[in-house]
């Protein structure tokens, strides 16, 4: 579908807008959401957006504790089981109540083949309903981060689905259509009242929300994808926009200038990483034919030692980069020192390691990359293109929309690809679980991309999913990195620092996790 400009669109909403303009936010980042379908695609971004709609059991307050939502309290009975009371006279969006069947229906949904957030029911067994506002989870071993799990499991009506024909998740790798990929029924804060793919997106306030003492005043979101830096930064500066959520690095001075914005910066739980195939016997879109120079931990190594990191962070990411040799970053649990520290930038040792590798002179390989969905990630691309050059490597960077990007890589059609992996339960599992563990049920390695497979490494992760006693479990989880740094099973590259900007008059809550909060929102 063709892309609108942003004053193009601000005059077409204009009529539906004006009533409430004061309370209408309009923001923008660079790539669309992919999917209303809350169990089909577990990406930020589109996370964002589907917690608009849907709610979680537990969510997470502005210091990311955790908080009642659609469940008001829990208990453990033993280590195998929870009991959850949920919050009563809950309906969705549609009028029909809320009750347990709808959360056990949710959890089944989101353990399904086709499902991306399996990663979140890893250790369920099953989930029973007692009464309408009662629900047990059943674990298969004692589960120590199940609750933060619970945060991001959204809950969707089991007669809608069912109505509508999406008992089963969209299979958004196959780029299947639904009805649930455009259209939503959740309890959430606000209702999804039009989608137009890669053009607008338009949310409205839930009247009949629970949640009386919500801290905003947003009554619409109007989300618009605006692939052109200059263009996102222009509608920001001349109030066609309130919000932009990626700004360009090298506007945020101009931007900090202008009396009329206002730049907020932190951290990201996010960390940007390169990964390679590890599982095919010839590497596929290379100049190398019969093998796999993959395999070799020396060529990894090699690439590893290429990468001026500093020169990322400085002629890239204008300073906004934090680098690091983890495949987390410092506010996950298990977060060691010690795999923080990278491999030394070092072009003498990385021509050396692929000498001895048996490739003196380099080959060529493909490496894919979104070009809308991390800060500069077709930039970091190019400029690790760049540097690969001197060790004799040659790179075709294979850049792409994000919606293109993510199904051809989750169907493993690449030889090296730019990812980007934030942790949405602050803890080490979720991404040693995720992107490297030998692909397997319970959503293991749902993202090992490359097919990394490590027995040792495989065996650490298996434990930290049961262990309750803290120590022993951080020791599991700084072994298991030390694993991951010394195989090279991906090469990190920084921690996303992540800058908001939006009008004067408009104030919000930075996250971690770089979502926006609309509920957060105020609007003076």
């Amino acid at each position: 579908m063709r892309r609108i400009a942003v004053a193009a669109f601000i005059a077409a909403a204009a009529i539906s807008t004006a009533a409430v303009d004061a309370k209408t936010l309009r923001w923008a980042s660079q790539g669309d959401f992919l999917t209303m379908d809350p169990h089909a695609q577990n990406e930020s971004l589109n996370n964002t957006a589907n917690g608009y709609i849907y709610e979680t059991l537990l969510t997470y307050n502005e210091k990311f504790e955790l908080m009642p939502s659609l469940a008001t309290s829990w208990s453990r009975d033993g280590n195998l089981l929870w009991k959850f009371d949920l919050r009563k006279g809950v309906k969705f969006h549609d009028g029909t109540p809320f009750t347990a069947e709808d959360v056990v229906y949710s959890i089944q949904r989101a353990m399904a083949p086709t499902s991306n957030f399996r990663v979140y029911t890893t250790g369920i067994q099953g989930a029973q309903a007692i009464d309408p506002n009662t629900v047990l989870i059943y674990t298969n071993a004692p589960n120590p981060v199940l609750l933060r799990q619970l945060t991001e499991l959204r809950i969707m009506s089991k007669a809608w689905s069912e109505k509508n024909k999406v008992v089963q998740p969209q299979n958004f790798v196959q780029k299947e259509e639904t009805f649930a990929a455009r259209n939503a029924n959740g309890t959430g804060p606000y209702m999804l009242k039009s989608r137009e793919v890669d053009v607008r997106t338009v949310f409205v306030k839930n009247p009949n929300w629970w949640n009386t003492s919500n801290k905003g005043n947003v009554t619409e979101i109007i989300y618009t994808p605006v692939k052109s830096e200059s263009t996102r930064t222009a509608a920001l500066l001349s109030g066609e926009l309130d919000f932009v959520l990626d700004p360009a690095p090298q506007d945020i001075a101009r931007m900090k200038q202008n009396a009329a914005i206002k730049v907020v910066e932190g951290a990201e739980n996010r960390t940007i990483f390169i990964g390679f195939d590890q599982m095919r016997d010839e590497l596929q879109y290379s100049s190398v034919k019969g093998k796999n120079p993959f395999k070799d931990v020396r060529v990894r190594q090699a690439l590893y030692h290429a990468v001026d990191i500093e020169g990322i962070k400085r002629a890239v990411m204008r300073g906004l980069s934090d680098p690091t040799g983890a495949i987390i970053q410092r506010a996950v649990n298990g977060w060691t020192k010690e795999s923080h520290e990278r491999l030394p930038y070092n072009i003498d040792t990385a021509k050396k390691l692929m000498a001895e590798a048996g490739y003196p002179n380099g080959f060529e390989f493909t490496l894919d990359c979104p070009n809308n969905r991390y800060i500069n990630d077709e930039d970091i691309c190019r400029a690790l293109a760049g540097m690969w050059a001197k060790i004799g490597m040659k790179i075709n960077v294979n850049s792409m929309p994000r919606a293109t990007y993510f199904p051809k890589i989750q169907k493993n059609d690449t030889s090296a690809y730019l990812l980007g992996w934030g942790v949405p339960t602050f803890d080490a599992l979720y991404s040693l679980q995720s992107l490297a563990t030998t692909v397997g049920k319970e959503g293991d390695g749902n993202f090992n991309l490359g097919r990394v497979s490590n027995p040792a490494f495989d065996k650490l992760v298996n434990a930290m999913k049961s262990e309750v006693d803290p120590k022993k479990r951080n020791q599991l989880i700084a072994d298991a990195l030390s694993i991951h740094n010394k195989e090279v099973m991906h090469i990190p590259l920084h921690n996303q620092v992540i800058p908001w900007a939006m009008r004067k008059n408009v104030s919000v809550v930075h996250r971690a996790d770089n979502r926006l909060e609309a509920s957060w929102v105020r609007i003076d």
